[in-house]
């Protein structure tokens, strides 16, 4: 009788164990719950200071869009000869105020805009200075959309996004997900404004509403921080097998006198 008490009472903690790390582990618990016609906003990427953009402008005749397409050579090395293969795009970079040098217009003010709205910008400064024939046509790319993410992810590391759009679950998904010492409720989220001014914000990956969130999509330099929960702590300073050790011993001792009291 008393054999079967201790398999009963060794059961019921087996069960409680694992409903609290089932609660703890998964992603977005509450989905029935969310009201999904919140998130339904094409996320688009704004323009920030640092950014570096490929702008292309197309039209029918090549010699009209030639002076705001500005190239740079490419050099490669050929039989120990150096040539230059086909020539690049010119990038350009926007300054801390926000601007770039665009070629025979001038200074432009990009910061804040979307790709769409730059590209509109742009095909308004540079028609004058086409024939009436023509329908130049414009097209901008952030070449330097990255994103990091640190802490306990199987992958830390800074990750380019080539469609420059990207939520923090499939960052997350890029750095191999969350290692099992990562702590789900508070992931911390570092961003800088156009402004230099720096936010932080701690967001739930359990809770379904961040799908809702403003900060669901990540924005170009945006930093991901995954903190460590208690147990990775406590072995990072006494080490894994003298924590499990403690871990077990304390179990021990607790289900001894559990069993002391019920059983005597």
């Amino acid at each position: 009788m008393k054999l079967k008490n201790l398999y009963v009472i060794a059961l019921m903690a087996a069960l409680l164990s694992s409903c609290g790390s089932v609660k703890n582990v998964a992603y977005l618990q509450n989905s029935d719950e969310v009201d999904l016609a919140l998130s339904r906003v094409l996320y688009d990427a704004r323009i920030m200071p640092k950014d570096q953009l490929t702008i292309t402008v197309s039209t029918s005749n090549d010699a009209a869009a030639a002076p705001f397409n500005l190239t740079v050579p490419t050099p490669y090395t050929v039989t120990s000869r150096s040539t230059y293969s086909q020539p690049m795009l010119q990038s350009y970079l926007v300054d801390n105020d926000g601007y770039i040098n665009f070629p025979v217009i001038g200074a432009l003010h990009v910061a804040g805009l979307t790709k769409s709205e730059c590209e509109k910008l742009i095909l308004g400064k540079v028609r004058p200075y086409m024939a009436e024939t023509e329908n130049p046509i414009v097209t901008v790319r952030m070449s330097s959309y990255s994103i990091s993410v640190l802490g306990e992810v199987n992958r830390p590391g800074s990750y380019q996004v080539g469609r420059e759009k990207i939520s923090i679950l499939e960052a997350l998904a890029q750095a191999g997900d969350l290692t099992i010492y990562g702590v789900r409720d508070k992931v911390k989220l570092i961003r800088e404004d156009a402004n230099g001014q720096k936010d932080i914000q701690v967001l739930n990956l359990n809770d379904a509403n961040l799908i809702n969130s403003p900060y669901y999509y990540l924005q170009q330099n945006d930093i991901v921080y995954v903190e460590p929960n208690t147990v990775k702590a406590r072995n990072s300073s006494i080490g894994a097998s003298t924590t499990l050790w403690f871990t077990a011993t304390s179990i021990l001792i607790s289900l001894t006198s559990l069993l002391y009291n019920v059983l005597k």
